[in-house]
């Protein structure tokens, strides 16, 4: 079986790791990428000696490379279309009743917020988005959260599977370990780390109100990740008297090292599908504060291995940080980040993630 993955190559997040991960599962010479322009995805797929295809464009709106698409994956007869993201959906459905294989697509979040705070234009993105995925003959979607806010859409429920986003677990010793005095942190100090772009959606703000609240200078997070808002909560973070108690480290190559080095691993988002960084964190045998959002519950079952807490909800965040950090003066903190590992290694393998979709590749044709 031939299949060819579709996204734009832009990515730098979670669903170009999980992308990444699942090109390496497949047979040599079975999966292949097809992108539109240049980036970290790209440059990580030839490093890991992906077949991908570049269809560069000269901007986003360049409609040239349809016909290469189509040229392309039709010479190559390849049996699955498989895309992601927004502009790879849009452009598949442009060019369907040219191809002769079926298309499937992931959704790896919430097409509704996809698109928020981007005005009018945003609004139109979200519509054209939502459009196309009737005319997809499969659907992944990350989570159950997910299928069913898919189905409150008008999707039809058959046509979408839960598919959960897996890691590759037996690979941690591997990883290079960080020194706290690097980022001018001391053994006093309660470290949490917070792995999301700085957009409004990652509920930053939420954290630092809840950090405010705790009044705590030992207290210190490293948010890891770019993104359009990071000016902006940088001057919030000073405004609020927070910069000596908040790293911005901007884009890492090395999330799970940091998480590593971590007590804790925190998501405030307001909206997530089934966020990878928990995967990574429970990897790491790190506890997790995250809001209750997505697939976050499947992850996180039951208080013994982390904590869920209402997503916009500072009081609760502060009360979930500072019980956490009494476990980990009672030496109890390492239990819970274990219970997540075994839990995780057993539901959520990269093993698993392939088995799923490959059955339902076998399922359409």
């Amino acid at each position: 079986m031939k299949v060819v993955h579709v996204i734009s190559g832009g990515e730098t997040g979670g669903s170009r790791k999980h992308l990444l991960s699942l090109l390496k599962c497949f047979p040599k010479g079975d999966a292949a990428l097809i992108v539109f322009q240049k980036g970290l995805l790209y440059d990580e797929a030839c490093h890991l000696d992906i077949n991908v295809q570049l269809l560069e464009q000269t901007s986003r709106y360049d409609l040239s490379v349809l016909k290469k698409m189509v040229n392309h994956i039709n010479e190559k007869d390849y049996d699955i279309i498989h895309s992601h993201g927004a502009r790879a959906n849009l452009f598949t459905y442009l060019i369907k009743r040219k191809l002769r294989a079926p298309w499937v697509a992931t959704v790896h979040s919430d097409p509704s917020l996809d698109f928020m705070h981007k005005g009018l234009r945003g609004k139109i993105f979200s519509m054209i988005n939502k459009k196309t995925f009737n005319s997809i003959d499969l659907i992944f979607a990350v989570s159950d959260h997910l299928k069913n806010r898919l189905i409150e859409e008008g999707l039809e429920k058959e046509k979408i599977k839960t598919v959960y986003n897996g890691i590759q677990f037996d690979n941690r010793l591997h990883l290079s370990k960080l020194k706290k005095e690097a980022f001018g942190l001391t053994e006093d100090d309660f470290i949490i780390a917070m792995a999301a772009r700085c957009h409004p959606i990652k509920g930053h703000e939420i954290v630092f109100k809840a950090l405010k609240e705790l009044n705590d200078i030992n207290i210190k997070v490293l948010l890891i990740g770019d993104g359009p808002s990071k000016k902006d909560l940088e001057a919030k973070a000073r405004e609020m008297g927070l910069i000596s108690q908040v790293r911005f480290l901007g884009f890492r190559s090395d999330v799970e090292a940091l998480i590593d080095l971590a007590d804790i691993s925190l998501l405030a988002s307001y909206s997530e599908s089934f966020p990878l960084v928990l995967l990574e964190s429970a990897k790491m045998k790190k506890t997790v504060i995250a809001t209750n959002v997505g697939g976050v519950n499947a992850l996180i079952p039951d208080q013994s291995m982390g904590f869920v807490v209402p997503k916009g909800d500072p009081a609760s965040l502060k009360e979930a940080i500072l019980t956490a950090k009494k476990i980990k003066q009672a030496g109890k903190l390492g239990d819970m980040g274990e219970r997540l590992y075994q839990h995780a290694k057993s539901h959520f393998s990269l093993h698993q993630l392939y088995e799923m979709i490959y059955d339902n590749y076998q399922h359409i044709l």
